[in-house]
């Protein structure tokens, strides 16, 4: 485990600290759920009602929340931090959800979900190859993953903060052509790939990759 990423770690429970500090509890909840709400009803594909749902990384506050129709496996390695630290975090007032402290390198369960949810994750992991990999051999064939990513706009700035690595938060540094390719595994298509939300210096794009229906469980 690479000593950057226990960095970034640190720096994410302090940064969720940070920023919901003032923020009233019921007001926040309930914004998030719309936030989730809007991202939900955007995307081109969605699970079927009672379809087995992993939420990879949810954090606090993750798309689980909206989620009381489907079978969830929420994961996240901060889990433990987040109940203890963050008044915000109450899994109890999601029954629905089966949540777990695991990082997603940990990842043991071959072709256990219909979806898999990986939002605002992907470029936290400390090893980003196995943590894709476990995910997608959790992915049943004929499965569909949903992938966010904070793609780099300019090479040159890319090329800075992979020389120069200040951004804490955030140890993998990548464009939206290196995302697809890595999501993309011969097993697998990428079905659809939109800009969410365009940033001074990366772009917010979500990435909906269907397994083949002939795969196997290994990626």
């Amino acid at each position: 485990m690479s000593s950057r990423w226990k960095i970034a770690q640190a720096a994410e429970i302090r940064w969720w600290k940070w920023y919901l500090a003032g923020k009233e509890e019921t007001a926040y909840l309930d914004w998030k759920k719309q936030y989730w709400q809007t991202f939900w009803e955007k995307l081109p594909n969605r699970p079927d009602v009672g379809a087995s749902v992993l939420d990879a990384g949810c954090g606090p506050a993750g798309i689980n929340m909206i989620m009381e129709q489907y079978q969830v496996t929420a994961i996240d390695p901060l889990l433990e931090q987040y109940q203890e630290q963050i008044e915000h975090f109450r899994p109890a007032s999601f029954p629905w959800v089966d949540y777990r402290m695991q990082r997603l390198e940990e990842l043991d369960a071959p072709a256990t979900f219909d979806w898999i949810f990986c939002l605002n994750v992907i470029n936290h992991v400390a090893d980003l190859d196995r943590s894709i990999q476990q995910l997608w051999s959790s992915l049943r064939p004929g499965g569909t993953m949903v992938v966010s990513v904070d793609a780099h706009r300019y090479p040159w700035f890319k090329a800075l903060l992979r020389a120069l690595p200040t951004d804490i938060l955030h140890p993998h540094q990548y464009d939206l052509e290196e995302y697809q390719k890595m999501l993309s595994p011969s097993d697998g298509r990428l079905i659809a790939s939109y800009l969410y939300k365009a940033e001074r210096w990366f772009n917010y794009h979500i990435l909906l990759i269907k397994k083949s229906s002939n795969a196997t469980s290994t990626h």
